[in-house]
C-alpha cells in the first residue's frame, strides 16, 4: 500500500508514491488521447482541430479547480498548456491520417 504524501516517513515512501501516481496519470491520459481520436474523427474541417476559445475555456476550468483543490496555478497553467499543445498535434496527425486512409482506399 502506498503512503498518503501526509504519511510518507522516507524518500522511499515518496518515490514509491510519485511512482504509483505517475501509472495512474498514465491511463487516465490514455482517456484524454482517445477522445483526442474521437475529435479527430469527428470534426470534418482541419481548422477546427485548433480552437483557441477552447483552449482558454480548458485553462480557465482547469485554474479554477486547482484553486479549490489547492494545486499551485504555476503548475497546472503550464502542464495544462502543454498538455492541450501535445494533444492538439496528435488530434491533427490522427485527423490528417484518417483523411489520408480514407483517400486511399
Amino acid at each position: 500500500m502506498t503512503p498518503k504524501p501526509e504519511d510518507c516517513q522516507t524518500m522511499t515512501d515518496v518515490r514509491a508514491g510519485v511512482d504509483a501516481l505517475d501509472r495512474e496519470l498514465v491511463r487516465i491520459l490514455v482517456i484524454r488521447q482517445g477522445y483526442m481520436d474521437a475529435a479527430a474523427r469527428i470534426k470534418q474541417d482541419r481548422d477546427a482541430v485548433y480552437d483557441e476559445a477552447r483552449i482558454e475555456d480548458v485553462v480557465a476550468k482547469v485554474l479554477e479547480m486547482a484553486k479549490s483543490e489547492g494545486l499551485n496555478p504555476d503548475i497546472a497553467e503550464p502542464v495544462w498548456r502543454k498538455l492541450i499543445e501535445r494533444c492538439i498535434a496528435h488530434e491533427f496527425d490522427v485527423w490528417d491520417a484518417i483523411r489520408t486512409k480514407k483517400k486511399a482506399g
